[in-house]
């Protein structure tokens, strides 16, 4: 990828990055375990984002 990128594009990695986080114990906790993953959970190899 370029070393020079766009701000909108940058703000869009960001995003992405923020996403495919896991989903918080204390939600996991508080829902009884019925809410476990996150179903947007993305691997940087496997799927590409379109940004």
């Amino acid at each position: 990828m370029a070393r020079y990128k766009p701000a909108a594009k940058k703000r869009r990695l960001i995003k992405a990055g923020v996403e495919t986080k896991p989903v918080p114990s204390w939600v996991v906790a508080k829902t009884r375990g019925k809410v476990r993953v996150n179903p947007r959970r993305r691997h940087w190899r496997r799927t590409k984002i379109k940004a």
